[in-house]
């Protein structure tokens, strides 16, 4: 027997027999809000679909019966399966470019830099779109867009670059090969998206937390210790000079 889709049908899809603004003469402001909440909906969907099963194995048959929608209702929003799949991606990378534009902004040391990006980059990986970034193969896009996405994944790599080279030069962090230190922090960082399951023992504030620290605390300058100021000679000779 087939599955009943009765009040099956996700929030973002629902629509008010009541309400006016089922008129197809609905103002264009809540057109456009309607159909941004559904294409929403339908990134959110198909990103943990694509993650749960793999962007091989789930099908747009799959998205559509998760929203209890018709395959063709997909249509509307999105032109096919690798459209989607960029989208999620592109959501991902929108998410850092923003947290890099936040830290460039706020200004400091190198090494104050270093670990905010580490943090935020951390807890994007956390997330659906972030984890999107780095699951998926870039060569099942089109030529075009997985160009976007390298050319973006690189740019991400300069960043840590150029925040390690800063705090060299201001004396943050000690010397070293930037080029490998990023490798290093962009490998480590990359593989929470494989590993991090919500609903565990750490949340995703904790992880990005401790992976700032323990990824910078090699790299960090160590602050120079005051010498103690010797004793003056007028001080020690009155102390040696005393009675017994």
């Amino acid at each position: 027997m087939a599955k009943s889709r009765v009040n099956a049908t996700p929030p973002e899809f629902e629509m008010d027999a009541q309400s006016p603004d089922d008129s197809p003469w609905m103002p264009f402001e809540n057109r456009r809000r309607a159909r941004d909440e559904k294409r929403e909906a339908v990134l959110r969907t198909a990103v943990h679909l694509f993650l749960e099963q793999g962007y091989h194995r789930a099908t747009l048959n799959d998205v559509a019966e998760r929203l209890n929608i018709t395959k063709p209702a997909l249509y509307n929003y999105f032109r096919g399966k690798e459209e989607i799949l960029f989208e999620c991606c592109l959501l991902g990378q929108e998410r850092v470019d923003e947290v890099i534009a936040e830290i460039d902004a706020g200004g400091g040391t190198g090494i104050a830099k270093l670990r905010k990006l580490i943090q935020a980059y951390a807890e994007v990986m956390t997330t659906d779109y972030g984890a999107s970034l780095i699951r998926f193969d870039t060569r099942d896009l089109s030529d075009r867009n997985s160009k976007i996405l390298r050319d973006a994944k690189k740019s991400i790599d300069r960043t840590f670059r150029h925040y390690i080279t800063d705090g060299i030069a201001d004396g943050s962090i000690k010397p070293c090969d930037a080029k490998m230190a990023a490798f290093a922090i962009a490998g480590s960082l990359n593989w929470i998206g494989h590993w991090f399951q919500r609903g565990g023992d750490l949340s995703a504030e904790q992880v990005a937390e401790e992976f700032s620290v323990r990824l910078t605390e090699g790299l960090a300058a160590r602050a120079s210790r005051k010498t103690a100021p010797a004793p003056s000679k007028s001080k020690s000779k009155q102390t040696s000079g005393g009675k017994r």
